[in-house]
């Protein structure tokens, strides 16, 4: 009887090892994506779309933490190392980049730097009137933007290129040309996938331009750092803000403040903008320090921040957007 219960067990365990050994099999087959920020992370969701069975979908920054303060753990370096897909921003923000890849166990992995598919419409980090900096030498043209003199730092490119929903177009057809490369057999499906996906962004591009046009103001004013540079660049509108895009800096001097308050009474705006990850704090003293005391603080997302929390409640790059929409249309009002 023992003996009867032992070869049953080895039966058993020999099943099951057979059965994780095919699991490992069909996931070892899958072709491995690994992106680090969430627009990216999404856009490639929509153009796999039912597709998700052949493909593991990793998104590497997703607690919270924005691009500008993430650095990948050693787990982060292992996915990254054995993906057939890696996608990434590609600014000073990914000086970590570089040798993760030289040092990457797949040697075929097709790579996606969102800064380099884009080239010219890259655009740099920008200094406008009123905004906190460290630089002591500069001017300003007749739009109020900063120049630097030659013998200034080198300028930074501004990161945030997702925030342009044309941008996001380009990006997308990228992605989906390297996964048709990488999974022929599918290539038919992300097409079709991706001329649904950006038939999407077009329209709400359309709404853009359309909100811009009959709004009653044409500038936003940010108590905050300003990640928006592509978005209001896309649509012609002026901007002033407490910090640029990449800056670190969280406290805003009287100086800064006076001139956004100034801002706020000589524009007659009714709103002040900041970013999701803001506690309010220089936007509600912009208020109090202007002659508008009924101004609102209203939030845009920069889509730097999203969790893997949100993501599984159905956040989405799309749905971002379109709530941004509806907060630009207000701010302009």
């Amino acid at each position: 009887m023992n003996r009867i219960f032992a070869v049953a067990g080895a039966i058993l365990t020999l099943s099951v090892g057979l059965a994780f050994a095919k699991k490992d099999k069909i996931e070892s087959n899958k072709l491995k994506v690994v992106t680090t920020i969430f627009p990216e992370y999404d856009w490639a969701k929509e153009i796999i779309g039912n597709n998700s069975d052949a493909v593991d979908l990793t998104l590497l920054i997703n607690n919270g933490v924005d691009m500008h303060s993430w650095s990948p753990s050693v787990k982060d370096i292992a996915k990254i190392s054995e993906a057939d897909i890696f996608v990434y921003v590609g600014g000073e923000s990914d000086d970590w980049v570089e040798s993760t890849l030289k040092n990457a166990k797949n040697k075929n992995m097709k790579v996606v730097n969102l800064l380099e598919v884009l080239g010219d419409r890259v655009k740099t980090e920008e200094i406008v009137e009123g905004m906190e900096h460290d630089h002591d030498e500069h001017h300003h043209d007749e739009d109020g933007h900063h120049h630097d003199d030659e013998d200034d730092e080198e300028e930074e490119l501004d990161e945030h290129v997702w925030l342009s929903l044309r941008n996001a177009q380009i990006l997308c057809e990228a992605i989906c040309d390297v996964l048709s490369e990488k999974d022929p057999a599918n290539a038919v499906f992300y097409k079709a996938n991706l001329i649904a996906y950006n038939k999407k962004l077009s329209d709400l591009d359309a709404k853009y331009t359309a909100a811009v046009k009959t709004g009653s103001r044409d500038t936003l004013l940010f108590g905050d750092r300003f990640p928006f540079r592509y978005l209001v660049d896309d649509y012609k509108l002026k901007y002033y803000a407490a910090f640029a895009g990449c800056s670190a800096e969280s406290e805003a001097s009287f100086k800064t403040i006076a001139f956004l308050a100034e801002k706020l009474n000589e524009l007659d705006l009714n709103y002040v903008c900041q970013i999701e990850s803001s506690n309010g704090k220089i936007a509600k003293t912009i208020i109090s320090t202007s002659k508008n005391k009924k101004a609102k603080v209203v939030t845009l997302d920069s889509l730097q921040s999203t969790t893997a929390k949100q993501i599984k409640k159905g956040a989405s790059y799309l749905g971002a957007m379109e709530q941004n929409l509806l907060v630009v249309k207000e701010a302009l009002k």
